[in-house]
């Protein structure tokens, strides 16, 4: 694996075991975190054991499980927080009341840099492609690396499953359109760590998903 460019460890944190990610470029040991939604003892555990520096925090969402550490922890590291797209400014306001509700403490903050189609982040010597994905919140983004044939699609897709949709701006046909258009482009050998579960692959969902298969999609 020393060959590969993008390594990533998963660290599942809250009670909701959300797939905080850390990312990170073998040739330069820059990284960034994905998602730090909480645990925040944990996830800089996963820090020190991959002998990493953390140079910014990466968000696709703003649902409190994604993000209700990322303030905290951009606090202690002393990085910026890239993401998402500023449409989920409704949820970033909010975190402070949704992590009372489910028990997750959530910090309210706004982000250094919003996020749009079309931007890149970077990580060391990695270049990721931003997507907008709408449909599971209105703001939300997934990150690409395609050298590695590697994407972070926080809660637009999972293994055999895609995000839910009932929550405020949840939109099911803007979410079924982001996967198909935004997603399958990227090729069927792509990779991806999912918000929540295992990672799976485009190719693998274009055949076995019962939300966005190619079979049920014809239909």
């Amino acid at each position: 694996m020393s060959d590969t460019p993008l390594r990533a460890a998963i660290i599942p944190v809250t009670p909701l075991q959300q797939n905080c990610t850390l990312i990170w470029c073998t040739a330069t040991m820059r990284a960034a975190v994905v998602d730090p939604g909480g645990d925040l003892p944990k996830i800089t555990a996963a820090i020190a054991r991959a002998g990493v520096t953390v140079e910014k925090i990466l968000l696709t969402h703003g649902h409190i499980d994604h993000a209700g550490a990322a303030k905290p922890l951009a606090d202690s590291l002393g990085v910026p927080i890239e993401g998402p797209h500023e449409d989920d400014r409704f949820w970033l306001a909010r975190l402070d009341e949704d992590g009372r509700q489910w028990g997750v403490e959530g910090t309210v903050f706004e982000p250094n840099r919003w996020l749009v189609e079309g931007d890149t982040v970077r990580i060391g010597e990695l270049v990721l492609d931003v997507y907008h994905t709408p449909g599971h919140t209105a703001g939300h983004v997934i990150f690409h690396h395609a050298p590695s044939n590697f994407a972070q699609v926080g809660d637009v897709l999972f293994q055999n499953s895609i995000g839910r949709t009932d929550l405020p701006q949840g939109n099911f046909p803007q979410l079924i359109e982001s996967i198909v258009t935004k997603l399958w482009p990227l090729g069927d050998a792509t990779a991806f760590i999912p918000g929540h579960g295992q990672p799976s692959t485009f190719a693998h969902e274009r055949r076995h998903n019962m939300f966005v298969s190619d079979r049920v999609l014809a239909q």
